[in-house]
């Protein structure tokens, strides 16, 4: 349905409103299509009725409306919707406020709509003096920017409004904005400020009842932050508490919790693992590209083959480089599984041309005089390159004679005795 359309249903309704009863929900229900469902409900919702009887099926018809407007992806009369329904806000305004935000939101590609939306209602919000309500919008307006990555707004936005919520004491909503404040850190690489919010989170979170949904957020997010410090089996804990509580409530966040899981048995070189997870009763519910995508990562770095860990991130680009946890970690992974190529490789020679060593390991020359070159720099090896001769030497290891620690070793320790008698005589001067 179109805008035009939607103005024409409009303007006829009001001249044929029908009653706000259970029946004209029914009679929505059994409608055709969609088109006609949503007609009807418009029509209950321009009864001119306030008993109470009323007022809970125009509610229902909301529910209902916003359930039909989001199947047919029509995010923009949603969003007209939520500004037409403002005569009827009174006790449930905060309840249909975020119901239709949360319906814009299930519609793919309306991140800028949403942002749109939002604004509109905080501007309303505050004339209207619905303080609490307005803190929440703004709330997800932050959680919008931080998605498209408008960093700087969304922690301008989050500083203001974690000062007046501490001072309202809404603790539900400080742990929502805690939160954010902590991903929004973690995104801008301020690892001890993301933790910091965080543990703010939980110290909030622990003087109330938390949902489910909400504490798995914490527990994710708690993993995220532990494996950045590299601490991948505490890591493992808090994602495997996240999974648990989003697969009771079949949240589709479960599936992310799965693959960090699966991500931190590779980081600790238990690669072997991820096939017996997978094949759990709980990990066999979320079959799809996200674990396939983990398992050819497990499969190459169980076989210790670059090969087929290029072939992974080819083949699961959109699961593995474009999920920015996974990306960070895997490329850490891919460096350390070059090097150990690398160093088996070479192991053999003094001298061996770089050509013949990337045939070897079946990738271009220059990506792998690159590697060898910063390997050196970091005393992976001791050598050098010849480029003129398109050559890679290698020394030996230097032996370090084992008489020279234990030399340095006396003459500190005779030192330390010479300072002692040293002192003592001073004492006996005096």
């Amino acid at each position: 349905m179109h805008l035009d359309e939607q103005g024409a249903i409009m303007s006829s309704m009001e001249s044929s409103c029908l009653p706000a009863t259970t029946e004209s929900i029914a009679k929505a229900q059994e409608a055709k299509d969609a088109s006609e469902s949503i007609s009807i409900l418009y029509r209950v919702l321009q009864d001119p009725s306030s008993s109470a009887e009323a007022l809970r099926t125009k509610e229902l018809a909301i529910t209902n409306l916003t359930n039909y407007l989001t199947k047919e992806n029509r995010a923009e009369e949603l969003r007209n919707l939520l500004t037409q329904l403002r005569p009827f806000f009174l006790a449930k305004t905060a309840k249909i406020v975020r119901g239709i935000i949360d319906a814009v939101a299930k519609i793919i590609g309306t991140s800028e709509l949403q942002i749109s939306l939002c604004k509109e209602m905080v501007e309303w919000t505050r004339a209207e003096k619905r303080t609490f309500l307005r803190q929440r919008v703004e709330a997800r307006i932050a959680a919008l920017l931080l998605e498209n990555q408008e960093y700087t707004e969304a922690l301008t936005l989050l500083t203001g409004l974690i000062k007046e919520v501490r001072r309202l004491d809404d603790k539900l909503l400080l742990v929502d904005i805690d939160l954010l404040e902590s991903k929004l850190h973690f995104s801008l690489r301020n690892l001890p400020k993301a933790k910091a919010s965080l543990t703010a989170a939980r110290t909030a979170a622990n003087a109330i009842y938390v949902p489910p949904a909400q504490q798995g957020t914490i527990d994710m997010q708690s993993g995220i932050l532990h494996a950045e410090e590299k601490d991948y089996k505490t890591a493992y804990s808090y994602f495997f508490e996240a999974f648990e509580a989003f697969s009771a409530l079949e949240d589709p966040k479960a599936i992310f919790s799965l693959k960090y899981m699966l991500l931190c048995k590779i980081m600790v070189n238990q690669a072997d693992d991820v096939t017996g997870i997978i094949s759990s009763k709980a990990g066999l519910k979320y079959l799809g590209p996200d674990v396939d995508a983990m398992k050819a990562v497990a499969d190459a770095y169980s076989k210790r083959s670059l090969k087929y860990f290029e072939t992974a991130l080819r083949d699961y680009k959109s699961q593995l480089e474009e999920d920015p946890i996974v990306h960070r970690h895997l490329s850490s992974l891919y460096d350390t599984l070059l090097e150990q190529n690398l160093c088996r490789l070479i192991e053999p020679y003094a001298r061996v041309e770089i050509a013949h060593i990337a045939e070897m390991i079946e990738l271009p020359v220059d990506h792998v005089e690159k590697k060898l070159s910063q390997m050196i720099l970091d005393k992976k090896f001791a050598g050098t390159l010849d480029q003129g001769a398109g050559c890679l030497i290698i020394f030996e290891d230097p032996k370090t004679e084992a008489i020279f620690p234990a030399t340095l070793e006396t003459v500190s320790n005779v030192g330390k005795v010479v300072d002692s008698l040293y002192m003592r005589s001073a004492k006996i001067m005096a």
